[in-house]
Formats: structure tokens, C-alpha cells, sequence
């Protein structure tokens, strides 16, 4: 469930707890490690870590700034400020030949009752992992800013990057774009055509990525793969 707003109108509410999440890409960094920190302390040892979910949150020294949504239609490009001084942020990127720009961050927000028992010394009996305010999702674009003291990163919504569009795919009138005989194509049949939607034989059977040999295949009146032949100027995600 959602952390109830009730909660927050309270006359002595519970405080609200901020973790935040650095996950790397396998495709950019050539890892997927996630990375988990929180800027508090917990009930039972200043400094320690918060497990929240069966997971644990290390202490560490950030902030974020920027996260609010304005009306104006501009995105959102919050900074996220960490502490350097004992090297570790640096110690990570020179361990990550791309840095992290690319990473997915993850800013998680929740109630102190919620928070595991093993948070507190009595234990919790409100303990709730699924209690959560709705996640706020950004990635890493670029590093602003390293010094002794700091590091200072700029993120941004996904389709915010450099490079990425939205839509991601377009769709053009009568040409099919899934993968002959994959699972989008969805055709596993033994009536084998030529590029050209004439019947050959299994070493020959090419298709021709149009609407035609899709019927050849499916037949003229079958429920075609979806999405294969949209009208022209259509979009899909």
C-alpha cells in the first residue's frame, strides 16, 4: 500500500524518511550493482544503516535539491550533492571507466513506523515494506562538480538524455519490424515463402516484412502480431 496522507495530518505525525537508490546499467558501467544510502540516523546507533524492505541503507552524508515539479512545462534537473571527504564517491568512479552518468536514481520516501523492526530496539509492530510514498525516478546525466569536500551530479528525467527520444520506436505503414519467427512475430507455422510471398521450401523461407506475407503466413483473415502494421504516422512506445 501507499503511506497514507492521514498519516502526515496527524497532530504528532511520524517523521518522514528519505532513501535514495543508485542502481548502474550493465549496458553502460558493465555492471548492475545498486547502490543504497540514507542521510539520517536510525533508533538504534547514530550513523547506522536503515533496512527498509529486508534491505539495507547505508549512512552516508547527501542531498538533493530540485526535486519539485513546477508548472511552467520545464523537467525537473535536481542535483545530488555527496560527501567526498573520506574518497569514496571518487573511489567509485575510478572504478567505472563511463562514471556514472547513466545511473538510475531512486529517491524512496516512507514514515519511521514503517521502517523494519530490526530498526528498533523494542521492535516495530507497524513495520511495512509496501507502505511508500509514490518513487521519483531520475538518471545521472552528468558530474557538475568534484572536489576534496564533494561531488555534485545533475540528473534528469529518462527522456531527458542525451540521445534518447520519445517516442523510442517509430512505425512506418506495411513494414513489419519484429524478428521473423521471434516471439513478437509470434509465427511458428511450416508453410515456408520466398521474399517475395511465393511458397518455397524451409532453406529458402525469407520473410518479406510486408503486410502481404504476413497474411500468406497467418492467412488473409487471421488476428495479425500486434503492432506490426500500424496506419501511417502512428507511434508506439
Amino acid at each position: 500500500m501507499s503511506a497514507p496522507i492521514s498519516d502526515l495530518q496527524a497532530v504528532a505525525p511520524s517523521s518522514v524518511i528519505e532513501l535514495f537508490e543508485i542502481q548502474l546499467v550493465t549496458a553502460i558501467h558493465g555492471a548492475s550493482t545498486t547502490y543504497r544510502f540514507h542521510p539520517g540516523t536510525n533508533a538504534q546507533t547514530a550513523n547506522g544503516s536503515v533496512v527498509f524492505g529486508g534491505l539495507t541503507y547505508s549512512a552516508f552524508p547527501l542531498e538533493v535539491e530540485g526535486l519539485e515539479y513546477s508548472g511552467n512545462g520545464q523537467l525537473p534537473r535536481p542535483k545530488l550533492r555527496a560527501s567526498n571527504v573520506l574518497g569514496a564517491i571518487t573511489s567509485i568512479l575510478l572504478s567505472l571507466p563511463q562514471g556514472l552518468e547513466g545511473a538510475k536514481f531512486t529517491r524512496i520516501r516512507t514514515l519511521a513506523r514503517y521502517l523494519d523492526a530490526v530498526n528498533f530496539p523494542a521492535g516495530n509492530a507497524t513495520a511495512d515494506p509496501t507502505a511508500t510514498y509514490p518513487a521519483e525516478i531520475y538518471y545521472i546525466d552528468r558530474k557538475s562538480a568534484e572536489t576534496r569536500d564533494f561531488v555534485e551530479f545533475e540528473m534528469c528525467a529518462a527522456f531527458d538524455l542525451i540521445g534518447v527520444r520519445a517516442p523510442k520506436r517509430q512505425c512506418i505503414s506495411n513494414i513489419c519490424q519484429w524478428v521473423y519467427r521471434s516471439s513478437e512475430c509470434s509465427y511458428t507455422g511450416t508453410s515456408y515463402f520466398t521474399e517475395n510471398d511465393v511458397a518455397t521450401t524451409l532453406a529458402n523461407d525469407v520473410c518479406g516484412k510486408k503486410l502481404s506475407s504476413c497474411k500468406a503466413r497467418f492467412g488473409a483473415t487471421a488476428q495479425l502480431p500486434f503492432g506490426s502494421f500500424p496506419a501511417v504516422g502512428t507511434f508506439t512506445v
